[in-house]
């Protein structure tokens, strides 16, 4: 899921919103984030414990906050109230998330194809519901659709960097010129710049957000570190390569043919570009399926936060799912503002309660690398 909707959402809000600016501080908040995610992956295996519903592990913040406020210290109380908030802000987020990619996928379908969002969410929700609530299908179909994915993606988008590689040096300069530049300062644009890229920077990578070691906890290896530095690796990838692919299809396309466009419109209309209409199709495609994956990979994460804050019954496992597939539908039909602003609210806090427990947490991560 690091490798996912974001890293072609993600950059095309920030560029939207920020200019090409804001990819610069999506590469400073990767640089930072790669730390965060190695503390916070390491942790979760730390704390990890047995699933009895799914089988394997489960694990993540709500436990390792849970481990630092109840068990270190003796507590009788059954529940951490700072785990308790994290759980609910993680399944805040999700819901919100939930519906900016049924939106994503129905706007990029409806340039490409011309189909009308309807049909699109009906067929998108109901192959989403096939797998997710079966009860072990989540992983193995994302085994076999990441890889091919993201590898068909970034073969495409190397493709078109090299074929305008006199270009590149104009495009670093005007990502640095925007990052810092005096005219975004003067026009009060800066914080927007800034904002933009730490915000879309860690929707796309989740660095410190909490929502990866939801995942990193159920992964079976031989040391706790190592699943830490496979998590710091992955963010690394995630922003500084592929976040970069993207961002380069649209700094590469003429301004005067861009300009004024945002969202989905914008990416196809650079993809369209550099490829004609096959571009078009192309990153279609490559956003539902981007997606599709994100959508299975935030239901992953959403298990153990439903079973921290309700138990091990399949009811309340099964009610959450069918909550999120609601939200996928409600946001394939139309596009709400405050839908961002709730994923945003959701990761924010998520980031924050994570934050509070993993500094003081942070010295059993940097003891378990040694």
């Amino acid at each position: 899921t690091r490798v996912g909707m974001g890293n072609l959402v993600g950059v095309v809000s920030a560029i939207s919103a920020g200019g090409a600016g804001a990819v610069f501080w999506m590469w400073i908040i990767a640089l930072l984030g790669s730390s965060t995610a190695f503390a916070e992956a390491t942790l979760a295996q730390i704390y990890k414990e047995k699933d009895p519903l799914y089988g394997g592990f489960r694990g993540g913040p709500a436990y390792y906050i849970h481990g630092l406020f109840i068990t270190k210290r003796g507590s009788r109380r059954k529940k951490s109230v700072l785990a308790v908030l994290f759980a609910l802000s993680g399944l805040l987020c999700w819901c919100g998330i939930s519906q900016v990619i049924g939106n994503s996928v129905s706007s990029a379908l409806e340039n490409a194809f011309h189909i009308p969002p309807l049909y699109s969410t009906i067929v998108l929700v109901a192959l989403a519901a096939v797998i997710v609530l079966r009860k072990n299908a989540t992983v193995k179909v994302l085994d076999i659709m990441v890889p091919i994915m993201a590898a068909l993606y970034l073969i495409i988008t190397i493709f078109i960097i090299v074929t305008n590689l006199p270009q590149i040096p104009a495009v670093f300069g005007r990502i640095f010129e925007e990052a810092f530049g005096f005219r975004q300062a003067a026009a009060g644009g800066f914080g927007a710049v800034l904002m933009n890229g730490v915000k879309r920077g860690l929707f796309s990578n989740e660095a410190g957000s909490g929502s990866a070691p939801c995942a990193a906890a159920a992964a079976d290896i031989s040391h706790p570190a190592k699943e830490g530095l496979l998590q710091a690796l992955g963010v690394f990838i995630d922003t500084l390569v592929i976040c970069s692919c993207t961002a380069m299809i649209m700094l590469l396309a003429p301004a005067e043919l861009t300009g004024g466009l945002e969202g989905m419109n914008l990416l196809q209309t650079a993809m369209e570009y550099h490829l004609g209409e096959f571009g078009v199709v192309f990153i279609a495609v490559i956003l539902w399926l981007f997606s599709f994956s994100t959508f299975i990979g935030i239901l992953f994460y959403a298990r153990s936060n439903v079973a921290y804050l309700f138990g091990d019954q399949w009811k309340y496992q099964t009610m959450y799912k069918v909550l999120a597939l609601v939200m996928l539908f409600i946001g394939g039909l139309a596009a709400y503002s405050f839908v961002w602003d709730l994923g945003d609210v959701g990761i924010g806090l998520m980031t924050i309660f994570n934050m509070i427990a993993l500094v003081p947490l942070a010295k059993e991560a940097v003891g378990s690398l040694k």
